[in-house]
């Protein structure tokens, strides 16, 4: 008979997760979608829908100014103002991120996503009023905005699905993130068309669309709980966690999460939540600190951006319409979505580390080929398409892998007290490498040509080399169980100069 989380707790050790659904309930199923709604798939969707009305923002900033100064703008100064729009996301974003942390110990993990939801708000009246008003600074204001949102919900996202999941569903809950940011991206590219909102009139509705997302997270998410773990390790909450566990596992399975989140709590009596320098600092866990840094930098580094650029130039030479290369790109987008949802299918049969090492090693290989067809573009009327088709390979490659399971790993690889900081750590890689490759990929371009693919090579098969021999599979483990692998491997491998006793005394 199950104890339904009632009366005195009394420690198991459980071996296993047993008897759990391989899919989530109804009740984590659409905590999900409130959750990802607002998050991740706001910020796919902000990435994108940028892109369609570029003519139209750069026309409206062309007016302005000769409003203003009675003369047009100089070509220099056009791009470097529509540049300021475009990176200020990018900017907003480390901003989001370096913050995101700390607001997920103070408010919590859902109090944080809630609150979140003010700078969208914000971000899409700015956006939307500045034609009206005549002024393109708020479109500087509103992506900046708009990027503080979606760093802090790539921050806090993640953490928040990661410790709502029984063990067992982790992965696929952990997914979610993947999947709405390539659902996000999609509907940007599709809103951006001209059939929808991509004529010159509703241009500023259409970057105030971003709200729409905001507004539908309000209306779900306070319908369901905080993290069981923050409200019982953070706050004590005792009653709190159990109706937590009750509302999103069921009576039957929430015992058994019960016991898990308690044998993590008793590995952390004594500790507090860590600062990002904190856990920089801390020796026991500079491998899990490595890895999410070298992971989140190879997910911006990897060339996937560099395919995108490449895109446009590869359908026209394979003779599509310049017309039609929006549905094209729109193409790329929903195979991203098909293999994110692939990727949420397999990752708790196949596990983290073969996914995320297949991927990297199936881009390593697109990289080798694409590099291959564009050098023989003018041999045969064949290679275009080849060229083509090593795009959607790339892609493919991506979002089966790198693109989803490294925010579940930068999850897993950590404890409660560690897991705010090492997001925080994880999410300023990413942005920073983001705004890296952005700044550098042009030059890289110019002075590489179609070469540069071989640069994308060598951080790809360097990524998949280090996961094979440095990460272990982490499916089906507890948060515990994770921490005590990589303490028992830096154990064995520091035994022989008789630093074992010491790595032992970790933080858990």
């Amino acid at each position: 008979m199950p104890r339904e989380c009632e009366g005195e707790y009394e420690p198991l050790l459980i071996k296993g997760h047993s008897k759990q659904s391989k899919f989530p309930n109804k009740s984590l199923l659409l905590a999900m979608f409130g959750t990802c709604i607002g998050g991740t798939f706001q910020c796919g969707y902000n990435i994108s829908v940028i892109n369609a009305p570029t003519v139209y923002v750069q026309d409206f900033i062309n007016r302005t100014w000769m409003d203003r100064y009675q003369t047009s703008i100089s070509h220099d100064v056009l791009t470097l103002l529509w540049s300021t729009i475009v990176s200020t996301f990018t900017l907003g974003g480390f901003v989001g991120v370096s913050i995101g942390g700390a607001l997920s110990v103070k408010l919590g993990r859902r109090g944080t996503l809630l609150t979140n939801n003010i700078f969208s708000m914000t971000a899409a009246l700015l956006m939307g009023l500045s034609s009206t008003a005549g002024l393109f600074e708020l479109l500087i204001i509103g992506r900046l905005l708009i990027g503080i949102n979606a760093g802090i919900a790539l921050c806090v996202e993640p953490m928040f699905l990661g410790e709502i999941a029984p063990t067992a569903l982790r992965g696929v809950m952990g997914m979610g993130t993947s999947i709405f940011l390539t659902v996000g991206i999609l509907s940007g590219q599709v809103m951006g068309l001209r059939e929808v909102l991509g004529e010159e009139e509703y241009w500023p509705l259409l970057l105030s669309t971003t709200c729409i997302p905001a507004f539908l997270q309000l209306l779900i998410l306070p319908w369901f709980p905080e993290s069981p773990r923050y409200l019982f390790i953070d706050k004590g909450d005792d009653e709190g966690c159990k109706k937590a566990l009750k509302q999103l596992h069921g009576s039957a399975a929430c015992d058994d999460a019960l016991e898990d989140i308690q044998r993590e709590k008793n590995n952390l009596v004594g500790f507090k939540a860590k600062k990002p320098w904190e856990l920089l600092a801390d020796r026991s866990m500079r491998l899990q600190v490595l890895t999410i840094v070298v992971l989140n930098a190879a997910q911006q580094l990897n060339g996937v951006n560099a395919m995108y650029f490449y895109a446009d130039y590869v359908f026209r030479q394979s003779g599509i319409p310049t017309d039609k290369i929006p549905y094209a790109t729109v193409g790329t987008g929903a195979c991203e979505c098909i293999t994110a949802l692939t990727c949420g299918m397999l990752i708790e049969r196949l596990g983290r580390k073969l996914l995320i090492a297949g991927g990297y090693i199936l881009m390593s290989i697109c990289c080798i080929l694409f590099t291959l067809t564009l050098a023989f573009q003018d041999v045969s009327p064949v290679f275009p398409y080849l060229t083509v088709a090593c795009v959607f390979a790339f892609v493919l490659s991506f979002g089966l892998g790198p693109g989803g399971v490294t925010n579940i790993l930068t999850t897993e690889l950590f404890t409660q007290t560690t897991r705010p900081a090492a997001f925080m750590i994880a999410g300023s890689v990413n942005w920073l490498s983001f705004f890296f490759i952005g700044l550098v990929f042009p030059f890289i371009v110019i002075g590489l040509q179609h070469y540069c693919f071989l640069v994308f090579f060598v951080v790809c098969s360097s990524v998949s080399v280090y996961i094979l021999l440095v990460l272990p599979e982490t499916k089906n483990k507890s948060f515990v169980e994770i921490q005590n692998e990589f303490q028992s491997d830096k154990t064995k491998a520091s035994s022989s100069d008789g630093a074992g006793t010491m790595l032992l005394s970790t933080c858990l």
